[in-house]
């Protein structure tokens, strides 16, 4: 399994949108290749997502599908990119 953490700051606008385009978010990540799961945190000025997946490949397809949709849909990130935390999950609890 492979995890990609994306740590957005100053970006409560980016949190909102994703929040209203849930469902579409959803499908996106649904569709990559050996997609696991999904985490959205809000935090006081933006937040992180968490993404899982079977391999590597999919948590870099995961970051280009989340660029290619902040840069269709959020415009005004496209100047404030995440920082970018990629590697293999090496503990897993929980459901």
């Amino acid at each position: 399994m492979y995890g990609v953490v994306r740590r957005y700051r100053g970006a409560s606008q980016v949190f909102d949108e994703l929040e209203r385009q849930r469902a579409e978010i959803e499908r996106l990540l649904q569709e990559v290749p050996g997609f696991a799961a999904y985490y959205l945190i809000r935090s006081g000025d933006g937040g992180a997502s968490i993404t899982i997946c079977q391999d590597q490949s999919g948590t870099q397809e995961s970051t280009r599908v989340a660029a290619d949709w902040l840069r269709q849909n959020v415009p005004a990130a496209a100047g404030n990119p995440p920082e970018v935390i990629e590697g293999e999950v090496i503990i897993q609890a929980g459901s």
